[in-house]
């Protein structure tokens, strides 16, 4: 019942009427009996079965006008649903600095694990998206083309560890470049890409400023995160003798002017997160930045439930008049 409305809900005030309608029929109905006086009703037969049943008509009758009301009022089934539809996609490809100071561990456990953390969640977010990964280091490849199937990314994101298969380094401007030939070819309204580093350029053969302006060619907006907290770190220093990493206090040294010039070119914003609470906010940030339009179409479905309450009314009028005119008929 809770789907049930009523399309024309005024006739309902004249179910008010009904006790009104039972009060005059029955006054009206004691004021035409004659009355007669007699000393005996001996010789008086008792009432037959058919006049105890003649009340039954005007119940009939109450019980057709209120089913006329209700049909009246067109009491209708509302049945509700909805499908979204994506008006415009956004396609992201989140840039990872993959370099041996991502294991520094000024984020906990260290800035390479928290960032897969942040990332899987904000790429979970990102329903209606399309999204690629590229790492980078001291030169870049793309781990996971532009796809809408979260699952790959996520599960790409997780397998990210600093493993010596590309050479150490921090190449910026390979990592931005090689986000922005993964994206230049797209047919969505909106590009983003999302480059985190920890550090300065300091490999490849790419200038980032020359990748900024190349991304702002192909509208492509560039939101970068500087990775790292103010002053020092523990991070890896040396290699050991059986290819564990030493580690040992260092420096904190991240390029921000150049990340806020790569940010600026492509109109997009430049973000520093020095804990993992802060990384937390910067991606809860850009989610909210970049929001893809979706439009959502509500669709509904009107069952109209009047008939029965009509053709049961028209029964029982029915039943009314034969009841009085054929099997009361002999009823005085």
């Amino acid at each position: 019942m809770d789907n049930i409305v009523f399309k024309n809900p005024e006739f309902l005030w004249l179910l008010l009427l009904i006790p009104v309608i039972i009060f005059f029929m029955y006054y009206f109905r004691f004021k035409k009996v004659s009355n007669l006086k007699i000393s005996s009703f001996d010789n008086f037969k008792t009432k037959s079965f058919k006049s105890k049943l003649y009340p039954l008509l005007n119940t009939l009758r109450i019980i057709s006008i209120a089913l006329v009301i209700i049909a009246l009022s067109r009491p209708q089934e509302i049945s509700n649903s909805s499908r979204t539809k994506t008006s415009s996609g956004i396609d992201i490809v989140i840039a990872v600095d993959i370099s041996s100071s991502m294991l520094a561990q000024d984020l906990k456990p260290n800035r390479l694990e928290a960032l897969k953390s942040v990332a899987s969640e904000f790429i979970n977010d990102r329903i209606n998206d399309r999204i690629g990964l590229v790492i980078y280091a001291g030169e870049s490849y793309t781990k996971t083309p532009v796809t809408s199937d979260k699952e790959v990314v996520i599960n790409s994101l997780t397998e990210i560890s600093f493993d010596g298969i590309i050479d150490d380094g921090t190449a910026i401007g390979m990592g931005l470049a090689t986000s922005v030939n993964r994206l230049k070819d797209s047919k969505a309204k909106s590009k983003v890409i999302i480059l985190l580093t920890d550090g300065v350029n300091n490999s490849g053969f790419i200038d980032p400023s020359t990748a900024a302006d190349l991304a702002s060619t192909y509208g492509i907006k560039t939101y970068t995160i500087g990775l790292g907290t103010n002053g020092n770190a523990r991070a890896p220093v040396a290699l050991n003798p059986n290819g564990s990493f030493r580690f040992g206090i260092t420096k904190v040294e991240i390029d921000e002017d150049l990340l806020n010039e790569v940010a600026d070119k492509t109109g997009g914003k430049y973000f520093r997160a020095t804990d993992n609470r802060k990384l937390e906010e910067i991606y809860e940030e850009i989610n909210k930045l970049e929001k893809t339009e979706v439009e959502e179409i509500k669709y509904s479905d009107v069952d109209e439930k009047y008939r029965p309450f009509a053709l049961l009314a028209f029964a029982l009028i029915s039943l009314e008049l034969f009841l009085k005119y054929v099997f009361f008929r002999s009823v005085i």
